[in-house]
């Protein structure tokens, strides 16, 4: 069974750090490489495509076209090649020293099975960037979140 609607996966979380701080943190890809990807073609810019690259994941790598930018308030990519697949940064200023950040995978089709299993992992991919991005921000330490889910010990065939 095909689910004809398309969904969307979502990770949210508290930043301590002000909104100007935590918006650059995704646009600049010099931040970006200490909790997320290893190499960026380029900073975030409207109307620009931008390729991410996973050094650890035998480069991996994905092109970004940037929808919209609206500073220290949202980001909006088309994720790869399907023009459904929609991601979306949210920043909500809290205060002095607190950024909510929220974001959404939109575009995800397929199969119950495919659906959940999409789901799935979208939000624990966002979810790992985003625990990644406080432990840095917050504290200077980077975790290795991303690069450490998919060891390459378990990833070698």
């Amino acid at each position: 069974m095909t689910i004809e609607n398309s969904t969307y996966a979502e990770a949210a979380m508290l930043i301590n750090k002000p909104v100007a701080t935590v918006f650059q943190a995704f646009i600049n890809p010099e931040i970006t490489a200490h909790f997320w990807f290893t190499k960026s073609s380029g900073n975030l810019e409207e109307g620009k495509s931008v390729t991410w690259t996973w050094e650890m994941y035998g480069n991996h790598s994905v092109t970004i076209k940037v929808l919209t930018i609206k500073e220290n308030e949202s980001i909006t990519v088309q994720w790869g090649d399907d023009e459904e697949n929609i991601v979306e940064w949210e920043f909500n200023d809290l205060g002095e020293s607190k950024t909510f950040v929220t974001i959404t995978f939109n575009g995800i089709t397929g199969t119950i099975e495919e659906l959940c299993s999409q789901i799935r992992d979208t939000t624990e991919g966002f979810t790992l960037v985003l625990a990644g991005l406080k432990a840095y921000l917050e504290h200077n330490i980077e975790l290795n979140l991303v690069p450490d889910r998919f060891p390459i010990e378990l990833t070698q065939e």
